[in-house]
């Protein structure tokens, strides 16, 4: 993916975080800026889009589950947020449900059947430029819907159709666009404009729509009636997925009916780590997310980051050695669990954890290329994800993904769905890294019928048999160090949940060797210390839009404690709260809200 031009909304948000990154370096604590956490106790919603957050919150008041409201949030941020909001794309489900059941659904996107290692490449053996992002050949089979039924089907209470109505009337009625809605649409207009159906849509008077407009989607609410009456077999063994097949290869793509027929989800064993007394259940492979923030926290456990202070050098130093050896050993070791065999079990033993640790020094920075040599392309960083506690104790988190804003800019002919770019996940050539310069192996190579290897991290911490946080967000594979450090500012640093979010971010991985840091992440001082130890820092605009909920505190503290910070309902304060959401301070548009 690649980073975007500010506009308005994106200056915004970039403001946003400005004012809460110079209140945490004055205050000591990035809370002292951010806007106190949204309390509740009958349910909580948080999602990019204000619109869809409501539709999962309308479900929870009319009696669904935590399932049934992620579901019908992820139909709605298909038609509210089509930029990354999806039925085109895929996605992964972490749920914990109220008795103590975990599990993982993957419904990510799988590669077609005629997908071969060297589709990308020329005969010399040259990547040929954009076609793994800006083509129908980039496009995916999509899981969303399959991963969505399945969901509802084995562990919500409320009908499809009922769960669908809310997205099919935003579709069919429109809905008015906001400046963070707006803003995309202008940023991204070059690209749809090029294909005529994603102009029909999003450009309907040859130009982009701007705040105010009404977005109308006609089709995808016939698109969205078909599967809501029919189920998945309309999507996968009918019209729908032959008209997307039909536009594939009628656009130079390889994607087929049998592609759609032979799709299925996962159900898979989530990651589980504990930290600091907290239980830690996240994503596992083709997600690399869960493995990395597990095997981060494991190395983490032998160093007092409280004590060290949040964004000290020490502290800053230790963190980004330990990720730059997790980012080498998931870059090379993990893929598509149905593909290659995954050393899980080493990769999140204690005991290899204390080996990692032994080799980090305290003084100097290691050298990523003494860790060994590189093996490529990583993902796209423009995803969503949303996080749904009902009154119960069911915990949804969900990630689901285009890749590219917009995916590839493609719409499959009358449906109204728009297409992910999906397979620029994969390894296109082994040696090359992608724009953002992660690195991986031969073992997230194209493959007919494979999962590309993923960072997406939807994750739920509990304590004490009771679920204490719901945590994810989009970024690429910023999405592991986002999601990371959002739990490391609550168990670490105190924070609360908007004040973890809303802290200002550094990035680090195995390849290119440098710290990202988001701006005023760092003090002065900071910097010249990491820079003496041989770290090399790299100013970027602000990433990811995290979505929290945090149970019992609007911290991971004894429940009942406070903060000292006013907690509101819709403006007013509120005691005796049981649940707190925050939404990410860098993007408008989206929100998080109780049951009330």
């Amino acid at each position: 993916m690649r980073f975007l031009v500010p506009d308005a909304s994106s200056l915004c948000r970039w403001a946003a975080t400005l004012v809460a990154s110079v209140g945490a370096l004055l205050a000591g604590v990035a809370q002292a800026a951010s806007h106190a956490p949204v309390a509740g106790s009958g349910g909580m919603v948080v999602s990019a889009q204000h619109l869809a957050t409501n539709v999962g919150v309308d479900v929870l008041r009319r009696g669904g589950n935590a399932v049934d409201a992620a579901v019908a949030v992820g139909y709605a941020l298909a038609v509210v947020y089509p930029q990354a909001g999806n039925i085109g794309g895929g996605g992964f489900m972490t749920v914990r449900l109220a008795d103590g059941r975990t599990t993982f659904l993957d419904f990510r996107e799988k590669a077609p059947l005629a997908a071969t290692a060297g589709m990308f490449q020329d005969a010399k053996g040259d990547l040929i430029p954009g076609l793994s992002t800006d083509s129908w050949k980039a496009v995916a089979v999509p899981g969303t819907v399959m991963g969505l039924e399945t969901a509802r089907a084995r562990y919500g209470t409320m009908s499809r159709g009922a769960l669908m109505a809310p997205a099919i009337k935003l579709a069919r009625d429109g809905f008015v666009l906001g400046q963070g809605d707006a803003g995309i649409m202008a940023l991204e207009a070059e690209g749809l404009g090029r294909d005529p159906a994603a102009r029909r849509i999003f450009l309907p008077a040859g130009k982009p729509l701007t705040k105010g407009d009404r977005l109308v989607q006609r089709d995808l609410a016939a698109t969205l009636s078909q599967v809501s009456a029919r189920g998945p077999d309309a999507f996968y063994k009918g019209p729908i997925g032959a008209a997307i097949a039909r536009a594939s290869q009628g656009g130079g793509g390889i994607i087929t009916r049998e592609d759609f027929a032979v799709y299925k989800v996962r159900e898979l064993k989530p990651i589980e780590c504990d930290y600091r007394g907290y239980h830690v259940i996240s994503a596992p492979p083709p997600s690399s997310g869960g493995v990395a923030i597990c095997q981060t926290l494991n190395i983490l456990q032998g160093y007092d980051l409280g004590a060290m202070g949040f964004r000290s050098a020490a502290e800053v130093h230790v963190l980004v050695e330990a990720l730059r050896r997790v980012f080498y050993d998931r870059n090379n070791k993990l893929g598509d669990p149905d593909f290659v065999a995954n050393p899980v079990a080493q990769l999140l033993d204690p005991a290899y954890a204390a080996r990692l640790r032994a080799g980090i020094d305290l003084e100097r920075a290691t050298p990523s290329s003494a860790l060994g040599p590189p093996a490529q392309p990583g993902e796209g960083r423009n995803t969503t994800h949303y996080s749904v506690l009902d009154a119960q104790g069911n915990a949804v988190s969900v990630t689901y993904t285009l890749n590219d804003w917009f995916g590839a800019h493609r719409v499959a002919g009358r449906t109204g769905i728009v297409m992910n770019n999906e397979m620029d996940d994969f390894t296109a050539k082994i040696g090359q890294p992608n724009m953002f310069g992660l690195v991986q192996g031969a073992s997230n190579a194209v493959a007919p019928g494979k999962t590309p290897l993923s960072s997406m991290s939807p994750t739920i911490l509990t304590k004490d048999d009771k679920v204490a946080l719901i945590i994810g967000s989009p970024g690429g594979s910023r999405i592991i160090t986002i999601t990371l450090q959002a739990i490391l500012n609550m168990i670490d640093h105190g924070m609360d949940v908007q004040a973890a979010i809303d802290a200002p971010r550094i990035h680090a991985q195995w390849l290119p060797d440098v710290i990202s840091v988001e701006p005023f992440g760092l003090s002065l001082d900071t910097r010249r210390l990491l820079e003496a130890r041989g770290h090399r820092l790299s100013d970027e605009g602000p990433w990811g839009i995290a979505e929290g909920i945090v149970t019992g505190a609007p911290t991971l503290q004894t429940p009942g404690q406070t903060t000292g910070r006013v907690l509101s309902l819709g403006g007013r304060p509120l005691a005796g709260a049981t649940m707190f959401g925050g939404h990410d301070a860098r993007q408008t548009g989206g929100s998080a809200e109780p049951v009330r």
